[in-house]
C-alpha cells in the first residue's frame, strides 16, 4: 500500500502543494490533473523521493520512504516528463546502465533489453546513439528503463508525450496490463481521453489545492458532466476555454 498522508510542500514561503492525501492498493491507477502551477510536478518529485515534503509523509508498506530511501527507490519506476538521456550513448547501453545500477544480472537484463527493443520496434536503431532519436523514441526507451527490475509503483509523468497514435494505444494497455499484474499506478498527464480510460482514481489539483478527488464516474456524476474534460474544465480552469478559443481564432481579423 502506498500511502500519502497531508502532504504540503513550500519554497521560500510560497505554497506549491496543500495537504494531499491518498492511498493506492496493487492494481489501482492513480490520475494525477491540473493545470501548469497546479503541484503536479511537486507531487511527481514528493512521491519519487526526489523532494522532502514541508509537512506529511508518504508511506510504503507501512514506513515512511525516507526512513529507506534507496530501498523506496529500488522498487520505483519512474518516466519522467522530460527525457533527459545520456545522448551518445545507445539505447542498449543506456538501458545496461540503468540495469546496472538496478543490480539486474548480465544474462536477464540483456534478454529483457532485446525484448524490450524488439517490442518497441527499436531494434533497427540499436546502434544508433540516442541524440539521433525522436521524441517518442526517446520515450520508449525510459518507459523500458523504467520497467527493467520489474517495479512495484510504476510513476508516469506525461508518458504519452511524443509517442503516435499506435503507440498511445499500447501505452493504454500496457498501464492497465500493469495494473492486473498488481503494480500501484501513479499517472500524471494533460492527455484527459486517457486519464478516463486507465485511471480507477482521480485527483485534480488547483494553486496546489485538492479541488476534487474519486473515480472517474463519480466524478462526472457529482459534476452532472459528460466527460473528465468537462469536470476538469469546471473544477481547474480559470478561463472561459469556448470564449477565448472564439476570441484567438478572431485576432488574425482584427
Amino acid at each position: 500500500m502506498l500511502t500519502v498522508t497531508g502532504l504540503t510542500k513550500t519554497y521560500g514561503g510560497v505554497l506549491a502543494l496543500k495537504g494531499l492525501s491518498f492511498s493506492a492498493a496493487p492494481g489501482q491507477v492513480i490520475g494525477l490533473l491540473g493545470p501548469n502551477g497546479s503541484g503536479k510536478s511537486t507531487t511527481i518529485n514528493l512521491l519519487t523521493g526526489l523532494l522532502r515534503p514541508t509537512r506529511g509523509e508518504v508511506w510504503w508498506r507501512g514506513r515512511n520512504i525516507h526512513h529507506d530511501l534507496a530501498a523506496f527507490q529500488s522498487v520505483l519506476g519512474y518516466v519522467p516528463e522530460e527525457p533527459r538521456l545520456y545522448g551518445y550513448l545507445t539505447a542498449p547501453e543506456y538501458l545496461a546502465l540503468i540495469g546496472g545500477l538496478r543490480d539486474i544480472p548480465g544474462a536477464p537484463l540483456r534478454r529483457r533489453i532485446d525484448r524490450f527493443l524488439e517490442l518497441f520496434d527499436l531494434d533497427t536503431d540499436r546502434y544508433a546513439p540516442l541524440t539521433s532519436f525522436s521524441k517518442g523514441m526517446r520515450q520508449k526507451v525510459l518507459l523500458s528503463a523504467a520497467l527493467l527490475h520489474d517495479p512495484d509503483i510504476v510513476i508516469l509523468d506525461e508518458p504519452c508525450s511524443g509517442l503516435d497514435v499506435g503507440s498511445t494505444l499500447v501505452l493504454r494497455s500496457l498501464v492497465r496490463t500493469l495494473a492486473e499484474d498488481g503494480k500501484i499506478v501513479v499517472y500524471s498527464s494533460h492527455v484527459l481521453d486517457m486519464v478516463e480510460k486507465v485511471c480507477s482514481e482521480v485527483v485534480i489539483l488547483h494553486h496546489g489545492d485538492v479541488v476534487a478527488q474519486d473515480s472517474v464516474t463519480r466524478l462526472r456524476d457529482l459534476s452532472r458532466a459528460a466527460s473528465l474534460e468537462q469536470v476538469f474544465a469546471g473544477l481547474a480552469v480559470d478561463t472561459n476555454v469556448e470564449g477565448l478559443g472564439r476570441e484567438l481564432a478572431a485576432v488574425g481579423r482584427s
